[in-house]
């Protein structure tokens, strides 16, 4: 029905299942006059849940903007997804594995294609609302939520509107189409992984009632000593199931995590370590706003134009949903739909020599 439909109005279709033949999976539709697809990629997350993603290199038929060198930037890239549902607070750390594992091979493809300065969208359900480790994990990466930046709601607005009412009755917001622009300064991945996880450490541990002075004593176990060592670090998070599989940390990925803590490389985390990366790490959050971004002459280095997005509007439907409310009587689906409005922007992206 939707291959047959949406390609008598002019759409390309791109279907993939999840794994393990669960029944469902993802379609992305292109419409064939306005954007060329010039690469597609498929990506099985291969962990619990039998997740997958969809990237999508495309152009548009039509360049965007002219410019003195020419019809620049008219690339971007897409992804679309759907997350693991959230059961319970144990699978935090594998829908956090879910997302890692785009942005990574998002990256990958950046590398391998030399593609610097186009801008990145992330399409889908995400399963999860403003309040949760994914959301700010995509912020810390300069993503940002477009029916919000359109609506002018900050981070903190996730109870002004929803988009799904769950299998459990509960309505919420967990639908989102995600902007990256070129000129967004990104801190490294591993950093902003590394964050995320010891933000669900932290979550773990204040629900077991441990503030700080006590959090810091359960990850240092039996050592006399004021600090962590790596070996207490493991049991404390296998004692909280955040290591070892099918849903936790592997030991490489643990090793990782700890060459993130311990700041001085002393071999040990100490109290002051501890708390700046696990009981108060800084996400480093993104400036909400989407304006051009002009830099003054640098002695070194090289201004570069590219193309990036302004989101015009975004609408979600029904209506309702934008007020956080549920009709009764909307049967299409239990998601509403997210619709949002791009228009193309200039911008100048300074790149270090």
């Amino acid at each position: 029905m939707y291959q047959e439909r949406l390609g008598a109005a002019g759409y390309i279709t791109f279907n993939l299942a999840r794994t393990n033949n669960r029944g469902d999976g993802l379609l992305t539709a292109i419409h064939k006059d306005y954007l060329r697809v010039l690469n597609y990629r498929e990506l099985p997350f291969n962990d619990f849940g039998d997740r997958v993603a969809q990237l999508l290199h495309v152009q548009s038929v039509v360049p965007f903007l002219p410019n003195r060198k020419g019809n620049i930037g008219q690339e971007m890239l897409i992804v679309n997804t759907h997350l693991l549902f959230p059961h319970d607070s144990s699978l935090s750390l594998v829908r956090l594995h879910q997302v890692y594992k785009i942005l990574q091979y998002v990256e990958s493809y950046q590398r391998e294609n030399k593609l610097k300065r186009i801008p990145i969208i992330l399409c889908g359900d995400w399963n999860g609302s403003k309040r949760g480790h994914v959301y700010k994990f995509l912020r810390s990466q300069g993503f940002v939520s477009s029916y919000d930046d359109a609506h002018k709601y900050s981070d903190a607005d996730a109870h002004k509107w929803v988009s799904h009412r769950n299998h459990r009755g509960n309505i919420c917001g967990v639908d989102f189409i995600w902007l990256c622009n070129p000129n967004k300064s990104r801190k490294p991945l591993r950093t902003s992984w590394a964050e995320a996880v010891f933000s669900i450490l932290k979550y773990l541990l204040r629900k077991a009632s441990l503030a700080e002075d006590d959090a810091f004593a359960f990850l240092k176990g039996d050592n006399q000593g004021d600090f962590i060592t790596f070996s207490a670090l493991h049991e404390a998070l296998s004692q909280v199931k955040l290591f070892g599989h099918p849903n936790g940390l592997s030991f490489q990925e643990m090793k990782k995590l700890w060459a993130q803590a311990d700041i001085n490389g002393d071999g040990v985390i100490d109290y002051e370590e501890f708390k700046q990366k696990i009981w108060n790490p800084k996400w480093s959050e993104q400036s909400e706003e989407y304006l051009e971004t002009m830099i003054e002459e640098p002695k070194k280095g090289t201004n570069e134009e590219a193309i990036g997005f302004r989101v015009k509007n975004a609408l979600l439907f029904p209506r309702e949903a934008e007020k956080a409310m549920w009709p009764e009587n909307y049967s299409l689906s239990d998601h509403a739909s997210l619709n949002v409005v791009f228009s193309p922007l200039s911008l100048q992206c300074f790149s270090a020599q």
